[in-house]
């Protein structure tokens, strides 16, 4: 039998539970404390997202993004602009001359990183991009973007190594399938040649 009013009982019995809970708690966990931005930071999730930036491995110049142009396809607002460089004969490289996100633009829905089928682009956790002068501080050129994989791992260490751990593997798949090519081939070189058939001599007419 349920009296009236129980119901809205036990809702501030579990409202209350929590509020006193929380005193308890510290501000990650929920908690009712004051944080004092910007002196006190709350520590971000590893799942947050914000900005995209462009991965490097080892130094900049080994630059993951190929200018495959497909994460500027796909982005909905249109923000990423891309120009893929050419060598000094006109022929083009996989590599970007110019990579600008408008982050003016951007509206962080991490649809680039989910595209890009290179590990090239991914969501930032740097969101302190405020500036008064927008067409120049919050247009993001390339070498603005780029950033190491060490610092992938830094703030992503779940997605990082599982990334690097797959591209690994592609890349030890792709050297044994080179080297039983090369055996291959090395063996057909190696195999002694049938010798040719003596001529036929002339049929008597």
């Amino acid at each position: 039998m349920m009296y009236f009013g129980e119901g809205v009982v036990k809702g501030m019995m579990v409202t209350l539970k929590a509020f006193v809970a929380s005193y308890f708690k510290g501000p990650e966990d929920g908690g009712l404390f004051t944080v004092e931005y910007p002196e006190q930071r709350l520590p971000e999730k590893e799942n947050f997202r914000n900005f995209p930036f462009l991965i490097y491995d080892n130094t900049p110049d080994n630059l993951r993004c190929v200018a495959c142009d497909i994460c500027a396809k796909e982005c909905p607002p249109k923000c990423i602009y891309i120009v893929r460089e050419f060598d000094k004969d006109n022929k083009p490289l996989k590599r970007p001359a110019v990579f600008n996100i408008d982050h003016t633009v951007c509206m962080n829905c991490g649809i680039c990183e989910e595209a890009c089928p290179f590990d090239a682009i991914y969501m930032d956790h740097n969101f302190e991009i405020a500036s008064a002068e927008r067409n120049e501080n919050l247009l993001f050129r390339k070498d603005k973007l780029l950033k190491s994989n060490e610092y992938f791992h830094k703030i992503r260490p779940t997605d990082a190594m599982a990334i690097d751990e797959r591209r690994a593997a592609a890349e030890a798949k792709k050297k044994a399938a080179e080297a039983a090519a090369a055996q291959k081939a090395a063996a057909a070189q190696a195999a002694p040649k049938p010798a040719a058939l003596p001529a036929e001599p002339p049929k008597a007419e």
